[in-house]
């Protein structure tokens, strides 16, 4: 169980360094506004899978293109971190689009779609009854 919350520490400092990272010293203009959503590391702490999200893309050429250079700078990242903290191994960071935040709105759309067709569908059968006071 100890070893679960050191998971979820690292991870997190791993998130935290390198949102401030991509904030404060990343100067390559083609990545734009890089938000880092979440991190989960391996259990050996050799990777962290780096999850992103960008409002600056909009195509899927784009994303793919801010993926392969955050890749690209992975050695980069993982040096910054090493300079960071005190332990033995730093994760490589492994960079992905994380598509789930576009998602989201489509499926909240989809719901109240779907609970204002339930509501109008109720309305509707309670108005073809009889009206019992």
């Amino acid at each position: 169980m100890a070893e679960r919350g050191r998971d979820l520490r690292i991870a997190d400092f791993v998130r935290d360094e390198i949102a401030q990272i991509l904030q404060r010293e990343m100067r390559d203009p083609r990545i734009g506004m890089v938000m880092v959503n979440e991190v989960t590391v391996s259990r050996d702490l050799s990777w962290a899978d780096v999850y992103v999200t960008s409002m600056d893309t909009t195509t899927e050429a784009e994303r793919r293109e801010m993926i392969e250079i955050l890749n690209g700078a992975s050695g980069y990242f993982r040096t910054e971190l090493s300079q960071r903290h005190k332990m033995r191994t730093t994760p490589k960071p492994r960079f992905h689009y994380d598509e789930s935040v576009e998602r989201g709105p489509r499926l909240e759309a989809l719901i109240d779609s779907a609970l204002a067709s339930d509501v109008e569908t109720h309305h509707s059968g309670q108005d073809s009854g009889d009206d019992r006071g």
